[in-house]
């Protein structure tokens, strides 16, 4: 979501905007129509600086009336608007500022919040590539089987087992059999290529 922001990790002590790329990709087109991109087109020729945020592809904006020479109790994008769209600006209420907090224990407090959240999902997501796949999943596995074919069913076998260390189906073997081998993460990735046809 775009917004200001003060993040010292990235922006040092600086004041920023961080746009929505899709937000204002829309804005423009809806606007001006000049098929360019807002950005290299627009923003930055109208002297804003774009400023990278580490290597995520986020960024934020700093310039003139948007994020220098401003009023922080009083901010809008109108000075970005104008200078994307071509027309006056038109927001009149003022956005706060969302300020990262960079700590150590601000950081551990965010580590600690993320091994919460994303802990059990990555611990589930390791046991699955190792786990055997489920009853549930070996039935299905059948049903497309014999809906998409060997021949479709062996190409996405071969594409799920990729990098997994599981052998492509023999010859001779049966997809049934050769769908034992599978483990949870494999025969997901399998039902998911041939439920997609």
């Amino acid at each position: 979501m775009s917004g200001f922001a003060r993040d010292t990790k990235y922006y040092g002590d600086r004041l920023v905007y961080e746009p929505l790329d899709s937000k204002w990709a829309r804005y423009h087109a809806t606007h001006c129509g000049c098929g360019q991109d807002w950005l290299t087109a627009h923003a930055i020729p109208a002297g804003f600086t774009v400023i990278p945020r580490g290597k995520s592809g986020y960024y934020g904006l700093v310039g003139p009336g948007l994020t220098e020479g401003v009023d922080e109790s009083a901010l809008t994008a109108n000075a970005l608007w104008e200078a994307v769209t071509g027309k006056p600006g038109t927001h009149a209420w003022h956005e706060s500022v969302h300020v990262t907090c960079r700590s150590p224990e601000a950081e551990a407090k965010r580590r600690a919040e993320n091994e919460r959240i994303y802990g059990p999902r990555r611990e589930r997501a390791a046991q699955a590539k190792t786990a055997p796949a489920t009853p549930a999943q070996l039935k299905y596995l059948a049903t497309l089987a014999e809906k998409v074919g060997k021949e479709r069913f062996d190409a996405a076998f071969t594409e799920a087992v990729k990098g997994t260390g599981i052998t492509s189906r023999a010859p001779r073997e049966r997809t049934a059999t050769a769908a034992k081998r599978l483990t949870k993460a494999a025969a997901r990735t399998l039902i998911s290529a041939l439920a997609g046809d």
